[in-house]
């Protein structure tokens, strides 16, 4: 039995062990750990920001050379499409084609031999009139005929110099010459053709100097002046060239609100060609006033506007413009100097939404 009873004895003992101190134990272990995990989510709570972040802009007053920026086309200085004032059949074309031609250069001739044989009939009729003229005054002078008479023989010599000078404006018509030095384009017909004054030859291009013509928005109408220079690019050249503005339309586009401008630039080594799509660049000198990054602003029906933050709020603000560089923007109105401009996730802003700093941009 002694046996028996000490085994009964650490049983007992073991079962008194795990309930008043293991157990125990992992009570305060677990308590701790909760007590752990609530201090660490209360400081996550504490840390998580009140509002969106956003990055902001502190408008200020910058000191910028104003520049116009504007498309435009280049424009021949003077073109023409070559035709001719009567119908016929060609019997001449002096075309080579994309060569340079000097003005009146001949071109073109019509088939003039049933005009030469006119006026040849005409020479004679024209003498025999001179030659009746001659014996009528004779006669008049004796009272041999009537005033009359005499009268109407005159009027014949003058009737056919007139029909004689008709005659040559129609034979000038059938040559066809450039009105201008200038490259002559591609021939549109073929020697032998029957043309009519509907009918284009050819197409003669003056391009030195060349013109440029540009639009530029109705708010610089009081800035643009003629003889101002002006920089442009074409399409695949970033080298600056010079152009002066030489005129500009009296009249704005009531549909765009844009002003046409036309300026003159020297094509000396026919680098441009008309039909050029080219880029502006117009100085309007330096101007102090509040500048903001393009990307905050959001176009609407009215006009524009912007997100200011105001007392951890969003506030929206309508702005007027004014000119604009290839990163910010002229305000007008609408903005005070040192408003702080929202400029990021501007497409979930809203008006009074709760944002807090996250970048202040330069």
């Amino acid at each position: 039995m002694r046996p028996l009873a000490i085994i009964v004895i650490c049983i007992i003992g073991l079962f008194l062990f795990k309930t008043y101190y293991l157990d125990a134990s992992s009570n305060e272990n677990t308590t701790a750990i909760q007590g752990q995990n609530k201090e660490g989510t209360s400081a996550q709570s504490s840390k998580k920001p009140s509002g969106t972040p956003v990055d902001i802009y502190v408008a200020k007053m910058v000191n910028k050379s104003n520049v116009v920026y504007a498309t435009g086309t280049i424009v021949p200085n003077e073109e023409v499409e070559i035709r001719s004032e009567v119908s016929g059949r060609l019997v001449e074309l002096n075309i080579r084609e994309g060569s340079y031609v000097q003005k009146g250069k001949m071109i073109a001739r019509l088939n003039d031999s049933d005009l030469l044989a006119q006026l040849k009939r005409l020479d004679f009729e024209e003498q025999l009139a001179k030659q009746t003229e001659a014996r009528y005054k004779k006669l008049i002078d004796i009272d041999a005929i009537s005033k009359e008479e005499y009268d109407l023989a005159v009027n014949k010599i003058n009737t056919l110099s007139a029909d004689r000078e008709l005659l040559k404006v129609q034979l000038e018509k059938t040559s066809v010459s450039a009105p201008f030095s200038g490259r002559i384009g591609f021939k549109n017909i073929s020697k032998g053709a029957y043309i009519t004054p509907n009918t284009v030859i050819a197409n003669v291009v003056k391009s030195n100097p060349e013109k440029l013509d540009l639009t530029v928005p109705e708010k610089y109408v009081s800035k643009i002046k003629v003889g101002k220079e002006i920089l442009f690019t074409t399409e695949g050249d970033d080298v600056k060239s010079s152009a002066k503005i030489i005129a500009i339309d009296p009249k704005i586009d009531e549909e765009l609100r844009t002003l046409k401008v036309r300026a003159s630039a020297n094509n000396r080594d026919g680098k441009y060609m008309p039909g050029m799509f080219i880029r502006v660049e117009a100085s309007l000198g330096d101007e102090e006033s509040i500048m903001i990054p393009t990307e905050s602003i959001i176009p609407i029906l009215k006009g524009k506007k912007i997100y200011v933050m105001k007392n951890g709020k969003a506030k929206e603000a309508i702005i007027t413009t004014g000119l604009r560089t290839e990163t910010d923007v002229q305000v007008i109105g609408g903005l005070e100097v040192g408003d702080s401009v929202i400029v990021s996730a501007l497409m979930a802003m809203k008006e009074n939404a709760s944002v807090a700093v996250r970048n202040i941009l330069d």
